[in-house]
């Protein structure tokens, strides 16, 4: 029998995370392009639900033969479309706002292509943990959009700009990254704003030849793993520093602050100055922990 040969890929998928600085001006640009591509995800889910709920109706309220079907039902399918996201996108697209063409075109396309993958997971009986599709706020801790037009040149990052856009092309600046940038072709790039604070998401494309993997020395080791360190036959490596103590102390500080302030005034507290400052602090608190 021939040996089976596992295929390795061509190529590799790896995600690099950079903190950026904008200046003033790429700020407000980041913060409105972070609105724009939630107010298409929700425009595109409220219409996706129409177009959905409207069809379930119709197909209820006709005969259960489809082949039963008159010729007037037959129309009344047709200008009921299911919906999908070729036609959610075509749809928001012919009623675009003059405001709309002040942002680039590919976050609503991007928006409305993640939104029907959401869809699409949804009704897949293989996987029965994705739940339905849900409107984003703008009190989500976490905002963001994409873009498939971002390119980098002298390891300056450049987010593409609208023509129509309203900053001026000479105030229309890249961002420098935290960190070097790798070399290769990237696809879709990911930005978003976590407390305050910008990043961006590259996932590069390695060749499956450039990845180096370690050395192979033919011994065997024990590890046991913990929380805070693992054991292995030469002996024990910690792999968390001393901060991080001082970091969880104030967690349960700001935690214990919180649900007192919940218990005494219950849903009142979450609206006032006090409770919103705590939670401010509780939130720099566990960034620090997950950097």
């Amino acid at each position: 029998m021939a040996e089976q040969i596992e295929e390795v890929p061509a190529e590799l998928i790896q995600t690099r995370v950079y903190e950026l600085h904008p200046n003033k001006t790429m700020r407000k640009v980041l913060d409105e392009a972070c609105d724009y591509r939630r107010y298409c995800w929700n425009q595109g889910l409220a219409l996706w639900n129409e177009m959905y709920k409207a069809r379930k109706a119709i197909k209820s309220s006709l005969a259960s033969d489809p082949k039963k079907l008159t010729e007037e039902q037959k129309v009344l399918l047709k200008e009921k479309p299911s919906p999908s996201e070729r036609r959610v996108r075509n749809m928001l697209v012919a009623d675009k706002k003059d405001w709309q063409y002040t942002q680039s075109a590919r976050i609503l396309q991007l928006a409305i292509s993640d939104l029907g993958k959401a869809w699409n997971n949804f009704f897949d009986k293989a996987q029965p943990g994705w739940g339905k599709p849900k409107f984003r706020s703008k009190r989500e801790a976490r905002q963001g959009f994409k873009s498939d037009r971002s390119k980098i040149k002298d390891g300056i990052l450049y987010l593409e700009r609208a023509r129509r856009s309203s900053v001026p092309k000479d105030q229309w600046c890249g961002f420098k990254l935290s960190e070097k940038p790798l070399s290769y072709k990237f696809g879709v790039v990911s930005y978003f704003k976590e407390k305050g604070r910008y990043y961006v998401a590259i996932p590069y494309k390695i060749k499956a030849e450039d990845v180096k993997l370690p050395d192979k020395t033919g011994k065997a080791t024990a590890v046991d793993v913990n929380v805070g360190h693992f054991d292995y036959t030469g002996g024990r490596v910690n792999v968390l520093p001393k901060r991080l103590d001082r970091i969880y102390k104030k967690i349960k500080h700001y935690q214990r602050q919180l649900v007192k302030k919940q218990v005494k005034n219950g849903e009142a507290a979450c609206e006032s100055e006090n409770y919103l400052k705590t939670k401010a602090k509780l939130q720099a608190c566990y960034r620090k922990a997950s950097n």
